[in-house]
């Protein structure tokens, strides 16, 4: 029987190819994302012969989440891998950050990978390799100046994955987190060129990163080859937070 994939934040960016590259290995897809346009994205992963499906939903909301991960165990059979990938920013400086602003990020970003491993954990277990993969950042590592709520949210991802992989690892379920650094998406399509060219002469291998690379990091993850690492975090930054 084919491993089934739940991604949050499936719909485009690092989630879509991430959902492309489980395909191509035969794992069947379920999308969650805040947006109902997902229509396209099933369709080619269709097209690779697997099943998928998308559901929306606000991540941050526990309840909500809690009903959407029913919904996909029952339409699925079961979960075998948790892709914790939804995410937002609202970036100002410390003096000038709203206090909603601060909220919002925590919520999404943290919460909504508390919310989401809550609730899957029993059908993660019951897999016979559950693996759960969370997108943290570097900037969860080393800060980064205008992201305090972000930082601060990817930061508790890393606490999260450890305590989760020390938790779950008894039931044979491992849990990681892959900490990219700056990934050309739409996240960071729209930076100022001044800002690009700061970003790219502070890393070494002088480019971003692309989705794809990314993607294949998870597929590493969640394969049997990674059958014995838990509680890691993996940096892909070009080198940039080494």
């Amino acid at each position: 029987m084919s491993r089934v994939a739940v991604i949050t934040g499936g719909a485009g960016g690092i989630g879509r190819a991430i959902a492309l590259r489980l395909a191509q290995d035969g794992v069947d897809i379920a999308i969650v994302d805040r947006s109902a346009e997902c229509d396209e994205l099933c369709a080619l992963l269709r097209g690779l012969g697997v099943r998928a499906g998308a559901y929306q939903c606000d991540v941050s909301d526990f309840e909500q989440a809690g009903a959407v991960c029913g919904q996909i165990v029952a339409d699925f059979g079961g979960v075998d891998i948790l892709i914790n990938n939804a995410g937002i920013t609202k970036d100002n400086l410390l003096l000038r950050m709203s206090e909603a602003d601060f909220d919002l990020v925590v919520d999404v970003n943290l919460k909504g990978v508390f919310n989401f491993t809550k609730h899957l954990s029993k059908a993660l277990m019951r897999s016979p390799a559950g693996r759960i993969i969370n997108i943290s950042s570097v900037s969860g590592l080393m800060g980064n100046a205008g992201q305090v709520n972000y930082s601060a949210s990817k930061a508790g991802i890393i606490g999260l994955t450890k305590t989760v992989a020390r938790e779950l690892a008894p039931r044979g379920v491992t849990c990681n987190a892959i900490a990219p650094g700056f990934i050309e998406t739409e996240m960071t399509r729209d930076l100022p060129g001044s800002v690009k060219a700061a970003v790219l002469s502070a890393i070494p291998l002088k480019r971003m990163g692309n989705p794809g690379e990314v993607a294949g990091l998870a597929a590493f993850l969640a394969s049997e080859q990674a059958a014995y690492i838990t509680g890691e975090v993996i940096r892909i930054d070009g080198g940039m937070a080494m």
